[in-house]
């Protein structure tokens, strides 16, 4: 099957899925993509810049199946703007995110110009797939209620049919190399994410402010990217832990960051917002015990791990909670050498599905279901 692949912002996590699936996909890729940058002028101009080109190649004698997209393009209008005999394939559309759930600081500056795109874009397609059903279903859910509240002519219809068409596909990550032997020293814990108020630092911090003042020793990475508005206390923590702290920052190479993972006790997550978790799969993969919050699509992750350990990765409640439990890893350490009360490969093979062999077979499969089941 040749895939028409359509990605208006061609950086991150957008990169790395459409990068790992083209890459060993079964089927041939054409990718048209736009560089990562300005997304809201990416999300208005995406449909008419990616139309213009698939024309293009289309005259220039390429064709294809299956037109594939992110949620940040507009597929409707795309279709609406190419050639009919490229608007009439069969299609599919990936949320990574979208613009409706995704955290604001301030609910009333959401565009939800953007949540109607989506909405016409699911309706353009044949299908549409997203990386956790907690997404999903906190999408669909919140589209199906802002669709209510429209003074006339209310498409909640049109919003609930996406569930006849929706289909949960995780994205893919790298298989870790081995875990080397742990070397002697105390608790070490890594905390990945943007540096935003959306993963919520402050609870994360407030935990390990706790441990230190309670005298627990503990080694820490504070790793992710950072913008212009980082929250200020990621300074005053690094202020006060000083030693205890390694790494700190964006690691732009991988090989640095897995090493990061592998060297890594503990993967603290305080996310208040998240679509699916891939550094937690990472993290998981290399041997880290996670300890994440009970919420989002975390418990998704840990469907596969027996269920008298699933609830001691999992956590509910906030820094004090948090810091309980970081301490009694810290001595189950300090006792038996290991924050495991097993081997560790337990839950390496449960988040062995969300690595590339397997996403990529889900992902194929998906493609060419798309095209049997689509209107001729």
């Amino acid at each position: 099957m040749r895939i028409l692949a359509l990605e208006p912002y061609y950086g991150g996590s957008h990169r790395a899925f459409l990068d790992g699936w083209s890459g060993g996909s079964r089927h041939e890729f054409t990718a048209l993509t736009l560089p990562p940058h300005h997304w809201k002028w990416r999300m208005r101009h995406g449909a008419l810049t990616l139309a213009q080109e698939a024309a293009r190649r289309a005259a220039a004698g390429d064709a294809w199946d299956l037109v594939w997209c992110s949620s940040m393009l507009s597929l409707a209008e795309w279709k609406g703007l190419a050639p009919a005999h490229l608007a009439s394939l069969p299609s599919a559309v990936y949320f990574h995110e979208n613009q409706l759930t995704y955290p604001v600081r301030q609910e009333d500056a959401r565009d939800f110009h953007f949540a109607f795109s989506h909405l016409t874009t699911c309706l353009a397609a044949d299908g549409v797939w997203w990386n956790s059903a907690f997404h999903r279903d906190e999408m669909t859910e919140a589209l199906i209620a802002l669709m209510g509240r429209m003074p006339t002519h209310r498409p909640v219809a049109e919003a609930r049919s996406i569930l006849q068409k929706s289909r949960v596909l995780p994205p893919g990550v790298a298989p870790s190399p081995p875990r080397p032997p742990r070397r002697p020293g105390p608790l070490r814990l890594v905390w990945a994410a943007r540096w935003e108020h959306d993963k919520d630092p402050d609870t994360f911090f407030g935990a390990v402010l706790e441990l230190d003042r309670r005298g627990v020793d503990f080694r820490l990475d504070v790793l992710g990217e950072s913008f212009r508005r980082t929250p200020e206390v990621f300074d005053r923590a690094r202020g006060i832990l000083g030693a205890k702290i390694g790494r700190w920052g964006f690691l732009p190479h991988r090989t640095d960051y897995l090493e990061a993972l592998l060297e890594a006790d503990v993967f603290v997550s305080t996310a208040r917002h998240e679509f699916f978790g891939i550094a937690a799969v990472e993290a998981m993969g290399a041997g880290c015990r996670p300890l994440l919050p009970e919420r989002l699509a975390y418990p998704e992750l840990l469907r596969d791990v027996p269920p008298e350990l699933r609830r001691d990765l999992l956590y509910s409640g906030g820094a004090a909670v948090l810091a309980d439990r970081l301490q009694a890893l810290a001595g189950h350490l300090d006792r038996s050498g290991s924050v495991w009360p097993g081997p560790v490969d337990v839950v390496q093979r449960a988040v062995a599905p969300f690595t590339w062999p397997a996403a990529l077979k889900r992902l194929d499969d998906a493609a060419d279901a798309v095209c049997d089941r689509a209107p001729v």
